[in-house]
């Protein structure tokens, strides 16, 4: 059996698709961890994760806008994602630079 019978072939089905949600998902932990390091006891551990999470929430989001605009993915799932990883990446690095300045 040829794979386009078996998967359908759809346009669905492109790794663009996964963008939007994934930076969603990466942007809300960014966001909620650079939120909660303010009364959280692990904020060493917690601290370098939102920065990378938030950073690579921005770059997933633009990605997933770009393909989302050319008709693959959910616009508004990668644009919200972009937002709530900026949140989290500019105010963990502001909150750090306000400690060691």
């Amino acid at each position: 059996m040829s794979e386009s019978t078996v998967s359908g072939a759809g346009r669905s089905e492109s790794p663009g698709v996964a963008l939007g949600p994934t930076a969603l998902v990466l942007g809300v932990l960014s966001a909620v961890g650079a939120l909660g390091v303010f009364g959280s006891t692990l904020v060493l551990i917690a601290l370098p994760w939102t920065i990378i999470a938030g950073a690579l929430a921005i770059v997933l989001g633009a990605m997933g806008v770009h393909h989302a605009r050319r008709g693959v993915g959910r616009l508004w799932v990668a644009v919200t994602g972009t937002g709530l990883g900026a949140v989290g990446f500019f105010g963990t690095t502001a909150l750090l630079w306000s400690f060691g300045g």
